[in-house]
């Protein structure tokens, strides 16, 4: 049994207003690609997210969300000399603060800056399948030519509107050499 890995790279959610703050009164994102995950897609917007060493460009993630987050890999982090934590998405409470510019304005965060934990998404029969359960963590082994790697601490969300897939950043995706979707096998 085998479940899809799929690279998630650097990106930004935010909420409305700060979308109409970055790009506008009214404005709405562009669907660019749907992602895996139902409802939720990569748009045309771009910002650039400014930190005390560095900046830069980043994709919207949307629909628009209840709170602005920007997730980045540890390398993305110390380029822009940023400290985040590791955390499950939407978990940003005390997290690094930075600079988020578009093309209309500018907004700064407090906190929403987070290097996003690894995880696996899965709906209520995929988990019973798997005999897992919501919030267990687990290990995932990828098979890769010459990189081969078992991922632990690696967090399962099971919800209805989920699809099977775990995510990992662009830094995990290049230790373990996986070059777009591979197959991970979960290790319980």
């Amino acid at each position: 049994m085998t479940i899809m890995v799929e690279t998630s790279a650097r990106h930004v959610h935010v909420t409305r207003q700060h979308l109409e703050a970055l790009f506008g009164a009214g404005h709405e994102l562009t669907v660019k690609k749907e992602l895996s995950q139902p409802g939720q897609y990569a748009s045309e917007e771009k910002v650039t997210v400014v930190g005390p060493r560095g900046e830069m460009k980043m994709s919207i993630l949307g629909p628009v969300r209840s709170a602005t987050q920007v997730e980045v890999s540890l390398t993305d982090a110390r380029a822009l000399g940023l400290n985040p934590p590791v955390r499950e998405s939407g978990d940003i409470k005390g997290s690094a603060p930075c600079k988020l510019v578009g093309p209309a304005g500018e907004v700064e965060i407090p906190e929403g800056v987070i290097v996003a934990k690894r995880h696996i998404h899965m709906r209520p029969d995929d988990a019973e399948r798997f005999g897992v359960e919501d919030k267990q963590v687990v290990s995932v082994k990828l098979n890769t030519e010459g990189r081969s790697l078992v991922f632990g601490d690696t967090v399962v969300r099971v919800r209805p509107d989920f699809a099977l897939a775990m995510h990992i950043d662009t830094d995990e995706a290049n230790a373990a050499g996986a070059r777009g979707n591979v197959d991970g096998e979960l290790i319980k």
